[in-house]
């Protein structure tokens, strides 16, 4: 009963709450990453017996869905496939997991229409060699079918691709010196509530608050999590303070530690939760403040600015109430991402964060787009892995480029016009999701 009434409380924070929006993203924090057991892409792909498989409840996806045939696919053929085996093989092991049926958790593609696909990427007498990138085509051929994400009247759905990736930086166990800006882990007193669970019509809707004697009342804002006493355990402490924003920007980054026992040693800091307030752009905040045109508010801009401004530092963080905790996480694969909303680690140019209503999580997918700031085309097979809260739309998707400088630079630079196919067992009829 008393879990029912801090629930019903909460409902009035609603309004100063974001929706759950799992994965790192490139213009708002990043939502909920359920965590799987570390070692779900270890070991071979095992698939269950169908008659074993427990379907969960349909999810109704907002997307409408055209057949389509292989070759209106732009450059299928031209794709180089020889990271991508082994990508779908993990991408299978993440399908074969029971559906969860917690509505706050994104859509998935329905795990029985998948299990004929998978149990033929599991035989080996079905299975295409992993460096044969012509058998590969075969298979997906054999086993899948092109579907066109399209708007409500049919029309292809051209959306924004943006890009996003893992950035490293330095840091301390230890504030001191330049070690200053903090990474927080999660504080104990923060409640993050599902609404879901009282009010049917909410599923999916999550809001962050603390108790205050008898009341709930919101979370605190970056700017109050930094008053004196109140800041919650820091994880580490980094060297500069643009690094700190932008890494929760991204959702998760790796810290080289540079001093102490651990000193040379490479940790993840890997979303957790978030403090529940909206996000604000410090670039915005820094044109609305006439110091630079928004057109040129770019990470190396801002850092710039910040370093000939130091005093104002913390006045330009403030203008943005959202804060993001982290927990920590073992680099056991360099070549491995961040674990994405789909709970597997996000593989370099093969994944992408999608907006789940439209395209489940789970889905292989061809992506039709363009270089970052070129017209030179990018067609990829890729799959849904991840989400972000400003990952809206049919035809919305942010490219994760990977790990470094490089990773960086194009990512920062991707904001492209691009389409996708959704990519689903010939069997199971048009796409699906649980």
């Amino acid at each position: 009963m008393k879990r029912r009434f801090v629930l019903l409380a909460l409902a009035g924070l609603a309004a100063c709450s974001t929706p759950p929006s799992p994965g790192p993203v490139t213009q708002a924090p990043p939502g909920e990453q359920p965590a799987p057991p570390p070692s779900i892409t270890d070991g071979p792909l095992v698939v269950p017996p169908l008659s074993t498989m427990v379907d969960g409840p349909p999810r109704q996806l907002a997307g409408r869905y055209v057949k389509a045939a292989w070759d209106s696919l732009p450059g299928w053929r031209d794709d180089d496939l020889a990271t991508f085996w082994r990508a779908f093989v993990n991408n299978c092991k993440g399908l074969m997991r029971p559906v969860s049926g917690v509505l706050t958790a994104p859509a998935r593609a329905t795990p029985v229409a998948w299990q004929p696909v998978c149990a033929a990427a599991a035989d080996p007498a079905r299975a295409p060699v992993a460096s044969d990138p012509a058998a590969i085509r075969r298979f997906l051929q054999t086993h899948l079918r092109p579907w066109r994400v399209a708007q409500p009247d049919g029309a292809a759905a051209t959306g924004l691709v943006t890009g996003y990736y893992e950035p490293l930086v330095r840091g301390s166990r230890r504030q001191g010196g330049i070690y200053q800006w903090p990474l927080y882990a999660v504080p104990d007193d923060l409640l993050t509530i599902d609404l879901g669970m009282v009010y049917p019509e909410l599923a999916g809707k999550r809001v962050r608050g603390k108790l205050q004697g008898r009341r709930v009342v919101p979370y605190d804002t970056r700017a109050e999590l930094e008053a004196p006493g109140r800041r919650p355990r820091a994880l580490v402490w980094l060297d500069d303070p643009v690094d700190a924003f932008f890494l929760q920007v991204q959702g998760s980054g790796r810290v080289l530690l540079t001093d102490g026992p651990e000193a040379g040693t490479t940790v993840r800091m890997a979303y957790a939760d978030h403090n529940g307030w909206p996000y604000v752009s410090i670039g915005r905040w820094l044109a609305d403040q006439g110091e630079l045109p928004l057109a040129q508010a770019s990470m190396e801009n801002i850092r710039l600015w910040a370093r000939n401004n130091p005093q104002r530092v913390p006045e330009m963080l403030a203008a943005n109430p959202a804060m993001v905790f982290f927990r920590e996480e073992a680099v056991t694969d360099p070549e491995a991402g961040p674990r994405g909303a789909y709970g597997l680690p996000l593989t370099s140019e093969r994944s992408i964060a999608v907006d789940a209503t439209f395209v489940p999580l789970g889905a292989p997918v061809f992506l039709s787009t363009t270089w970052p700031a070129s017209d030179r085309p990018l067609n990829r097979f890729v799959f849904a892995q991840d989400t972000g809260a400003a990952i809206k739309g049919a035809g919305r998707a942010d490219f994760f480029w990977g790990f470094g400088d490089r990773a960086g630079a194009l990512a920062g630079r991707m904001k492209q016009r691009g389409q996708m196919w959704v990519l689903w067992p010939k069997q199971a009829g048009a796409p699906s999701a649980r």
